[in-house]
């Protein structure tokens, strides 16, 4: 099984919804561990760099972006399984999106859909499929397909 300490997320912009800050508190209290880092919004190059500065030496970058790899939740709790070694430090985007040589510099480009989504919205699916991932991995019931 995968520690969620061995995940991070680094997201742009705050979350400001109550219900996503609901939605991502609750899967976050499922996934102890699990560190969300929350940077300023800005142009995207201005993100990138930001982003880079809070990557940690030891963190492979995983950026979420539509032509990332599109995966079902079998095959994403999988390819979590392969990468198990690393420490995975999985990046949002701004509402402009990542900036082209941050997404030509990650480990893995990962798509949540083919739907272009608000980067709030995002999050909260990420922190969901990483705890279906788990459960998955560890044969639990969550996952029903």
């Amino acid at each position: 099984m995968i520690p969620p300490s061995r995940w991070r997320l680094i997201a742009v912009g705050r979350l400001r919804r109550p219900w996503l800050i609901d939605g991502v508190e609750f899967y976050r209290r499922r996934l102890p561990g699990l560190e969300v880092y929350e940077l300023r919004d800005g142009t995207p190059a201005r993100e990138a760099e930001a982003i880079r500065a809070a990557l940690r030496p030891d963190e492979r970058l995983v950026a979420l972006a539509e032509e990332g790899d599109s995966l079902d939740s079998a095959a994403f709790a999988r390819a979590l399984e392969r990468r198990a070694g690393d420490r995975l430090a999985f990046v949002i985007g701004g509402a402009d999106g990542l900036d082209p040589a941050l997404k030509a510099a990650a480990a893995w480009r990962l798509s949540l859909s083919p739907l272009t989504l608000p980067h709030d919205l995002a999050r909260l699916l990420l922190v969901e499929q990483l705890y279906r991932a788990r459960t998955i991995l560890a044969g639990g019931p969550y996952h029903r397909a």
